[in-house]
């Protein structure tokens, strides 16, 4: 098969690329590198430096494609509060260029990866019946794509999935973005013998998700047939934890003398979010394969290896009052 996957210099995207690649499958893909890194993309990959916003660039890179992954995006569900016309715009124009390019070109398949996000303000464990409810920019944007998704494949006879992955870890996660990434930053920081931050009390609660398992579900995604039309949540419902404990385990790990500093909590922030796998172990027979310790300790492994990183404040704040982070405005980390 021909593969188009938006994103491709991205921690989601390289991955899916290079797996599809190892099986043998032609690969395409752009990134407009604002959150991706060029050393990403597969040498194998028939890459372009593209923003998915431009409809013509993606008329033209999808032609002759059988499928569509869409995991490019400006995955800042806490700086959408901040910065909404850059979130938005990326997510909902991105998408909308994307979706309609591939329709034209007569793409058999879209898998457009969502996020947890879009569940918001809904009881724990989330499912995918639940109406979304999301709270921030970020979450109203993917649920916009989705429902457009939706309309438009409908309308044109295009087969669809919607993936919910939350919370992906793992080597090439971008660990000197001061925006997102929570156990990135805090191996960063550790490994620099700094303390990490937390916001507000910690006690908010979260699963974390292997890439290598959220993989194994894309992939499926491509071919089965049973699962066009869904909405499916990837990734694990154990190991539901705090971000103090995210960051005592990590700093075991690491033997690393642990006393965080803790700031003001971010407005709009999901106190307790994870996901039900049921749907996803019944549909596409999912297993979580990697344990949280074990995923942590890829990542620090990962991040030596590379060697630290300065954080780099590389996306602008669009509102800024007392309400913005001080990590963001005084550039804290």
């Amino acid at each position: 098969m021909k593969i188009f996957i938006s994103g491709i210099a991205g921690f989601l995207g390289s991955h899916l690329a290079d797996s599809f690649l190892r099986d043998g499958h032609q690969v395409v893909g752009c990134d407009s590198l604002i959150g991706g890194e060029l050393a990403n993309v597969p040498a194998e990959a028939e890459f372009y430096q593209y923003d998915c916003c431009f409809r013509n660039s993606m008329l033209k890179i999808t032609k002759d494609c059988d499928l569509v992954y869409h995991t490019a995006a400006t995955a800042y569900e806490g700086l959408s509060v901040f910065s909404p016309h850059l979130i938005t715009q990326n997510i909902v124009t991105g998408s909308v260029s994307l979706f309609s390019a591939a329709i034209q070109n007569k793409v058999k398949r879209i898998i457009f990866c969502s996020s947890m996000a879009r569940y918001g303000t809904n009881d724990i464990p989330f499912k995918e019946t639940f109406d979304p409810k999301p709270q921030d920019p970020y979450g109203i944007a993917k649920v916009a794509a989705e429902n457009i998704l939706k309309n438009l494949c409908e309308t044109h006879g295009v087969e669809y999935t919607i993936a919910v992955p939350h919370n992906i870890i793992g080597p090439r996660q971008k660990y000197d973005d001061p925006y997102r990434n929570v156990a990135s930053i805090m191996i960063n920081l550790m490994l620099q013998k700094r303390q990490p931050i937390i916001y507000g009390d910690g006690k908010q609660k979260r699963c974390f998700s292997y890439i290598d398992d959220d993989l194994f579900c894309l992939k499926k995604m491509a071919t089965d047939k049973k699962i066009v039309g869904e909405i499916i949540n990837i990734g694990p419902d154990e190991e539901f934890i705090s971000i103090n404990e995210l960051a005592d385990r990590i700093a075991n790990i690491m033997r690393f003398n642990l006393n965080p500093v803790y700031v003001k909590e971010r407005p709009k922030e999901v106190q307790l979010a994870t996901c039900s796998a049921d749907k996803a172990r019944k549909l596409l027979g999912y297993k979580t394969q990697t344990k949280l310790d074990d995923a942590l300790l890829k990542m620090i492994n990962y991040i030596k290896s590379k060697g630290v990183r300065k954080f780099r404040y590389h996306l602008d704040l669009e509102i800024i009052n007392k309400l913005t982070p001080k990590t963001w405005k005084d550039r804290l980390f």
